[in-house]
Formats: C-alpha cells, structure tokens, sequence
C-alpha cells in the first residue's frame, strides 16, 4: 500500500468549519491589493499605520501612512485616532512582525485592526508607489532601520 500524499495526511476541516476559520482569518489580515483598492477608492474610515521606527518610515513608507513605531503605541499615542476607524497596519515584510506587535496592541487599546500582509516590501513588489528619502531604488531595509 502506497502512503497518502502529504496534502491527505491530515483530513481536511468540514466546509461550515473551514468556513468560520478562514472567515476569521479574514477578518484580522487584508494584502497589499485591497489596501491599494482602498486608498485609491475609499479614503475616508479607515487609518493607515506604519508599525517601524522613525528613521525606516522617514527613508521610505506608503503615501498616506501614519508613522506609529510599535514600540512606542500607548492611549497617548494614539489619542488622536478615531477608534470607529479600521486601522492597518503594516511592517517592512513577512519577515518582521512589527505589524504583528502593533495590531496586538491597537487590539489591546480598543481599536479594530487589520495587519496588512506582505508589508512594504509587497507593496513595492506589486508596484505601488513609496514616500521618502530614499522611496526609488533604495533597497528596502538597511539595519539602522530595523525596528
């Protein structure tokens, strides 16, 4: 007898089951596209949110975006957001969870959030404008901006 296949080891969700899961999986991410969608066609009740520090933001970030460092989000700090507003946020990559942390904690504070997948470097994948000292051709992170 021959072994399944990977994909067939573990039996697959029931359709109602796979169904909640990916539905709330939905409901905490969103990609590079539908933001993109959003900024061009629906400005207005949502926030966009820069999760790293000052010096990444200011070398290179999405038009629109507000920089909130992860580190640094508190009530005070983000006083000045509408908490009816979905905010987004995002980091420089999949491989940095700075938007991970800062959607934790916009959680925490009472807000809706999403994570944006992907981050900045889908966004510049995908060919989306950048903002910044360094928006064309500079390479997307360098160490003094990690943050």
């Amino acid at each position: 007898m021959q072994p399944l296949p990977r994909v067939l080891e573990h039996p697959a969700a029931l359709p109602d089951e796979a169904h909640r899961h990916f539905a709330a999986k939905l409901s905490v991410e969103t990609d590079v596209s539908d933001v993109a969608h959003a900024l061009r066609h629906a400005p207005r009740g949502w926030v966009l949110v820069d999760a790293r520090s000052p010096e990444a933001f200011a070398a290179r970030h999405i038009p629109g975006a507000q920089s909130l460092p992860h580190r640094s989000l508190s009530a005070e700090t983000t006083a000045h957001l509408n908490r009816d507003e979905l905010v987004v946020v995002y980091c420089w990559s999949p491989a940095c969870n700075a938007g991970t942390k800062a959607a934790a904690r916009f959680g925490a504070l009472g807000f809706r959030v999403k994570e944006m997948l992907g981050g900045l470097e889908y966004w510049v994948r995908e060919g989306h404008a950048t903002e910044g000292t360094h928006a064309a051709g500079a390479p997307l992170l360098d160490d003094s901006q990690l943050g």
